[in-house]
């Protein structure tokens, strides 16, 4: 664990993680600094980051930790003080996996710590609302064309544009008439073809080509 503050509160919350039967805590650090250098030390397989740190935010910590680490990258979810903190849409460019209130219990950190784990993203609703109104505000697409999107299937696009709309892998499995599993694999093609990381960057890649738009 990297980049968490040394109060008793959160000592006593990682005690509790440590209870966990699949969870071990391998080292925490006061400043993103110096958790970056544990990082690549330790090799954990999910880093908890704060938002907000001395020396080094958690949002550069999180750019350094990820930058060209391909498959050896860990999973970053972030802890910050409200869903609504400023870095939402920077955090998850940089490739973090996704938000987690500082205030959450043990079980609920545990349990989203599997969820990043597993490789799947842990957005909230208000934080995918706080991504499009990020969206909305900047005015439009971002990014110069929407032509990596030609190596995509109709199907597969039609499941990204969906994603990105907020919608859980069940829920597009209802909407398109299919098994969840079919989605999950449409979703891993669109993940390779496109070389994105995790559901956050593909949300991202979908509004910055204008795959879709605030308000669609």
């Amino acid at each position: 664990m990297a980049g968490e503050d040394l109060s008793p509160r959160n000592v006593l919350r990682d005690v509790l993680l440590n209870a966990q039967p699949d969870i071990e805590v391998v080292g925490e650090d006061v400043n993103g600094e110096d958790g970056v250098r544990r990082v690549a030390e330790l090799r954990p397989d999910v880093v908890l980051m704060d938002v907000r740190m001395p020396v080094m935010d958690g949002l550069e910590a999180t750019r350094r930790l990820l930058a060209d680490a391909g498959e050896e990258a860990p999973k970053v979810l972030m802890l910050t003080t409200f869903d609504l903190d400023d870095y939402v849409y920077a955090a998850l460019r940089a490739g973090a996996s996704g938000f987690l209130l500082k205030d959450a219990s043990a079980t609920e950190l545990a349990d989203a710590m599997r969820v990043v784990a597993a490789g799947d993203a842990l957005l909230s609703p208000s934080v995918t609302r706080r991504l499009i109104a990020e969206f909305s505000r900047l005015g439009g697409p971002r990014a110069p064309s929407r032509k990596r999107l030609d190596e995509l299937t109709e199907r597969e696009t039609e499941v990204l544009a969906l994603v990105a709309r907020g919608l859980s892998n069940g829920e597009i499995a209802g909407r398109l008439v299919v098994a969840e599993q079919t989605v999950k694999t449409h979703f891993g093609r669109i993940l390779m073809k496109l070389g994105l990381r995790d559901r956050p960057q593909a949300i991202v890649h979908a509004f910055e080509v204008g795959l879709v738009r605030p308000g669609d």
